[in-house]
């Protein structure tokens, strides 16, 4: 037993002796040329979020908005309100959010943001972290999707550049630049947890949107900021309109914002094609649960398509002749199976534009076409 233990011993000084001699050698550089320091973290070098937000922050500003309140209000409030000159009893309501600019040429700068940080606001300035204020003018707000764009008068303003975001998959790198409860230029890093979560999911069925979805903290303040990838591209906007998530980060994918503030930019509006239905797409889980419901009305034979839950009164859908437990198998020719690729051609043909749509009823198929039109007001707002 000693002398096996006395021979592995030798061995052992035998390799790491042969091991010094390649990382050192007689006369040799070859420590030097093989960078043996960069075998250690070396605290003074940048990571991939530092680049990040050296190349970003220039373009991502603070969103300050003000709004008169009419009347008197009670003093427990008041240290956390403003007062306009002059000692007006009117007071007003402050507050903070952020942004980016999207674009910039011949002295104006395009910024987004997010369209409840500046509604019904009286005043919006926006803070570059360069140190100017620069008054700004909304030319639109979309609340349906929560995209507002604001317009600036300034020289020289940075802008992102802006990704993919139909690209951006689960487990990649998120990093969010903006300013919760008012501290400037704050930066959280997470991955993407989640992609197409929809409104309804989420707790907000006022906004149509398939939210990206991450563990970056994400909190009021941080609203209208961008979330970025690794290569420091905007892949969304940061919303902090869902309430007590812990842990959960909410933003709207970019291709949508960008497709959203092309509208607002040209005519200060923007189109909602809807056709009245709510809908769920076929698996083999939901296609057991709805045939086990006690009190469901519904009978599921398919395995694949879009299942049509419930069709809304006077909606094109019912006007169409669409009804609850149809399977919608294809739409202008495209086979579905997600209802988010259904949204998105609804969007693509647009208000009175026609949708070709296949579905299965009982054991026949019926051919539809349905005309969307634009998202009543009531729901709009």
């Amino acid at each position: 037993m000693h002398s096996f233990l006395r021979k592995l011993g030798t061995q052992v000084v035998t390799f790491l002796a042969i091991v010094s001699i390649l990382f050192i050698g007689a006369g040799s550089n070859t420590a030097q040329a093989a960078g043996v320091d960069s075998l250690f973290p070396n605290p003074d070098s940048n990571n991939f979020v530092t680049a990040v937000v050296e190349r970003v922050e220039g373009a991502v500003v603070q969103v300050n908005v003000s709004r008169a309140m009419g009347g008197d209000i009670p003093a427990a409030l008041r240290p956390f309100l403003g007062r306009p000159q002059g000692g007006s009893p009117q007071s007003v309501l402050r507050g903070i959010g952020s942004g980016f600019v999207i674009s910039s040429a011949n002295s104006m700068g395009q910024i987004i943001t997010n369209a409840h940080v500046v509604d019904n606001a009286d005043m919006v300035t926006v803070s570059f972290q360069d140190g100017r204020i620069l008054e700004g003018k909304v030319l639109g707000k979309d609340l349906v999707t929560d995209v507002a764009v604001i317009e600036v008068q300034g020289d020289n303003l940075p802008a992102v550049s802006v990704g993919d975001s139909d690209k951006v998959r689960q487990g990649q790198w998120a990093i969010a630049i903006g300013n919760p409860l008012g501290l400037q230029e704050t930066v959280t890093v997470g991955v993407i947890s989640g992609t197409e979560r929809s409104s309804a999911d989420i707790g907000v069925p006022d906004k149509r949107v398939g939210f990206l979805q991450t563990d970056a903290a994400i909190n009021p303040g941080n609203s209208g900021g961008p979330l970025l990838n690794a290569q420091g591209e905007v892949i969304g906007v940061n919303t902090a309109i869902i309430r007590g998530t812990q842990g959960l980060g909410f933003a709207i994918p970019i291709n949508t914002v960008q497709s959203v503030a092309r509208q607002l930019i040209a005519t200060g509006t923007v189109q909602h094609p809807y056709i009245g239905v709510q809908m769920v797409a076929l698996t083999p889980q939901v296609k057991q649960f709805v045939n086990q419901a006690p009190n469901s009305k519904i009978r599921v034979e398919e395995d694949n398509g879009i299942l049509v839950v419930q069709v809304g009164k006077g909606t094109p859908a019912a006007k169409a002749g669409l009804r609850a437990g149809d399977v919608i198998s294809e739409v202008n020719q495209q086979p579905m199976n997600k209802v988010n690729i259904l949204q998105r051609l609804v969007d693509q043909v647009g208000v009175n534009g026609q949708l070709d749509v296949t579905v299965k009823r009982d054991d026949r198929l019926v051919a539809l076409k349905i005309s969307p039109e634009q998202l009543p007001t009531a729901e709009a707002q």
